[in-house]
C-alpha cells in the first residue's frame, strides 16, 4: 500500500546519541525514507539541533522560557504539511512497519484520527525500574481514550482542535484526545510494535520524580473537566489520593506504633498487608507478562507504592494553585552523554 503525504515530527531535548538512533529508524523506514522530516528542539544544549540537520530533518529550536511537550508538537505539526503527522519522542526507535499498520485503520474509517501501538523499553534489564514500568506501557488493544507522545495522528483533527495545550506540562496527549472524543472522534490502539523507548531511570529519585509528574497530569487535567459531563481523570485523582493516603498513613502509623512499643511488629504488618495487595494487584495484571511472576510481583508492588509520589504530586499542583507558581517541566532523565 502506498503512503499518502506523512510528516514526522521529532521533538527532543539533550537527547544526543538517542536522538541519533530516532533518526536513523525514520530514514531507515521504507515508506518515510522521502517524506518530510521535522525535528523541534527545547533549548538542548548539546548539539541536538545541528545533529538532526545532518539527518536531513527541518530544525525548529525553541527558544520560550516555558519549554513543553505540547509546544514542540504544536511547532512540529504546524510548520508539517502531511496529511497525517507521525508524532515521536527524540528517545524512541520507530517499528518500520509501524506507519503501514496505524494507516490503515485511518484510510478505512475517517472516525479514526489517532492510532498508536506497543511502546516498550529498549532496555528493560538496565535497571528495575526499567523493568517494572516497561509494563506500564502495555495496553489492551482497541479504542481507547487517549493514546501517548508516539502516535499517527490526522491533521485535519489537529486543525480542529487547535493542537496541543501548551501551557501542560504533562498529560497533554490525553489532554487532547479529551477534546477529539468531544467531537466524535476516535482513538485506536493497535496490537502491533509502534517505538522502542529509553526510559533510563536507574535512580529511585528518578522515579520518584516520573510518578510525580503523573499526580501533576491527573490534578490539572481533571480539574479542566470536572464540570463537564466527562469528568475525565476525575475517578482517577480521587482514587489516587485515597490510595497514596493510605499507604502514607498507615506507614507513619505503623512506624510510629514501633518506635513507641519498641517492636517490629506493626511495620510488618503493614509489609504483609502491602504484600498481600500486591499478589492481588499481580494476578489482576498477568495478561500483561505471562510465566514471569516474580516480574509481577514487583509490578504489584510498584502499583500500589507509587501512589505516594503521585499523591504528592497532586498535592503539589494543589499548593502551585494556591501560591499562585507556574510550575516548569518535572525532569526524570539526565542528558544523554
Amino acid at each position: 500500500m502506498s503512503l499518502p503525504s506523512i510528516s514526522v515530527v521529532v521533538i527532543g531535548r539533550n537527547e544526543g546519541q538517542r536522538l541519533a538512533r530516532c533518526l536513523e529508524s525514520v530514514c531507515r523506514t521504507p515508506g518515510l525514507k522521502n517524506t518530510e522530516l521535522i525535528y523541534v528542539d527545547s533549548n538542548s544544549n548539546d548539539g541536538s539541533p545541528e545533529l538532526a540537520a545532518s539527518y536531513g530533518a527541518q530544525v525548529i529550536v525553541l527558544n520560550a522560557q516555558r519549554t513543553t511537550a505540547a509546544l514542540g508538537r504544536n511547532a512540529g505539526w504546524r510548520a508539517a504539511k502531511g496529511e497525517f503527522i507521525l508524532f515521536l519522542d527524540g528517545d524512541t526507535i520507530l517499528h518500520p512497519d509501524f506507519a503501514n499498520a496505524a494507516l490503515a485503520p485511518m484510510l478505512q474509517d475517517p472516525s479514526i484520527v489517532a492510532v498508536w501501538g506497543h511502546r516498550r523499553e529498549i532496555h528493560p534489564e538496565a535497571s528495575i525500574y526499567n523493568r517494572i514500568l516497561d509494563l506500564d506501557w502495555v495496553y489492551a488493544p482497541g479504542i481507547a481514550e487517549f493514546c501517548g507522545g508516539d502516535v499517527l495522528m490526522r491533521r485535519g483533527a489537529l486543525e480542529e482542535v487547535g493542537g496541543y495545550d501548551a501551557e501542560l506540562i504533562a498529560g497533554e496527549e490525553p489532554e487532547m484526545c479529551r477534546r477529539m472524543r468531544a467531537r466524535g472522534y476516535r482513538i485506536l490502539h493497535i496490537d502491533h510494535p509502534m517505538t522502542g523507548h529509553d526510559l533510563q531511570i536507574t535512580r529511585f529519585g528518578q522515579y520518584w520524580k516520573h510518578a510525580a509528574r503523573a499526580g501533576h497530569a491527573f490534578a490539572e487535567i481533571s480539574a479542566r473537566f470536572r464540570a463537564s459531563d466527562d469528568k475525565f481523570w476525575d475517578a482517577e485523582r480521587k482514587r489516587n489520593l485515597i490510595r497514596g493516603g493510605f499507604w502514607m498513613g498507615s506507614f507513619v502509623f505503623a512506624a510510629a506504633i514501633s518506635a513507641v512499643r519498641l517492636t517490629i511488629l506493626p511495620l510488618l504488618i503493614w509489609i504483609a498487608l502491602l504484600l498481600v495487595m500486591s499478589v492481588r494487584s499481580a494476578w489482576k495484571s498477568r495478561w500483561k507478562s505471562q510465566h514471569r511472576p516474580a516480574l509481577l510481583l514487583l509490578y504489584g508492588i510498584h502499583s500500589h507504592l507509587q501512589q505516594i509520589p503521585i499523591c504528592v504530586g497532586q498535592i503539589t499542583y494543589s499548593l502551585d494553585q494556591r501560591r499562585g507558581n507556574r510550575r516548569t517541566l518535572i525532569e526524570y532523565k539526565e542528558p544523554a552523554k
